[in-house]
């Protein structure tokens, strides 16, 4: 029997850059709108579709051998699983989203002790009942089942909720008064699995792909001619990712330079690359950057 790897994809808001992300890193997913059990351009490899608050849970139990969540949910489950990896890419941005306390913003709380005796709805709520009890503020903690923004302050004094851009908390008219933690996407594996010889490479593979696909995010490849005489001058304008590397041409008065840039440096460094002597010039779109 050929061997296979149970890998569980996030379904829900994590969903789309997750298979997105696949792709960037050379696995094609495609998920039926109506299958949990999406199909994947690897023979090695099954999927299926887990709530990223279960993911863990499936995890442990080996139901899946690996599987991507949110660090936030593991430890909320306190469960025992192995972190492969963190993975910084959310459903908006590539930033890490923060759990954060927010209340009515024409209320007087100002700070978590001013909480004492209310109610707090949220879907993370032994974090939550962990922060409070950390600084001895007596509150109720209620699991919320979603749209937690608007309880406040008919159905809750105060919520934990995560948070990007914190663009919905504020159209809600509530404000934050603390960060209680923050999360990013985590590779996460059983740990009888991850002592298989050949699950363990596989998953440290896909691993490698995909932070590969997340380094090459918002980079682009720069590759030039120049006289030798020019070199000093032309590197002292590259902001490499690494030192430039530099090659020779079949005439020993030029090289050739190639380099990795920020996408958004280009316009500014081009223009100072051509004064600088550069030639041929050409930027390149990356897929995956190896550190």
């Amino acid at each position: 029997m050929p061997n296979k790897l149970r890998l569980g994809i996030p379904k829900g808001s994590l969903q789309d850059a997750t298979i997105a992300l696949f792709e960037r890193a050379g696995w094609r997913i495609y998920a039926n709108g109506r299958s949990y059990f999406p199909s994947i351009d690897d023979p090695e490899i099954e999927c299926m579709l887990i709530r990223a608050q279960e993911m863990a849970r499936y995890v442990e139990k080996g139901v899946l051998d690996a599987g991507l969540t949110g660090i936030d949910w593991v430890v909320e489950s306190a469960l025992d699983v192995k972190s492969v990896t963190s993975l910084t890419y959310s459903k908006q941005s590539r930033q890490k989203v923060r759990w954060v306390l927010a209340v009515p913003e024409d209320s007087h709380f100002q700070k978590a002790e001013d909480l004492a005796g209310k109610t707090i709805a949220t879907e993370l709520v032994e974090v939550s009942k962990r922060y409070f009890a950390e600084k001895k503020v007596p509150v109720k903690v209620e699991f919320s089942w979603g749209a937690t923004e608007v309880k406040p302050p008919t159905l809750a004094d105060a919520i934990v909720e995560v948070t990007e851009t914190g663009s919905s908390l504020r159209a809600n008219r509530l404000r934050i008064i603390d960060t209680i933690m923050e999360s990013e996407t985590h590779l996460i594996a059983n740990c009888a699995s991850y002592q298989d010889a050949w699950k363990k490479h596989k998953i440290d593979s896909i691993a490698l792909m995909l932070n590969a696909a997340i380094s090459a995010q918002g980079q682009v490849g720069l590759m030039m001619n120049a006289m030798k005489r020019s070199l000093p001058g032309i590197l002292d304008v590259l902001p490499a990712l690494n030192s430039p590397t530099v090659s020779a041409l079949s005439d020993p008065e030029w090289v050739a330079l190639n380099t990795i840039l920020e996408e958004g440096v280009v316009r500014e460094v081009v223009p100072k690359l051509k004064a600088a002597g550069a030639t041929g010039i050409v930027e390149y779109p990356l897929n995956k950057v190896v550190l």
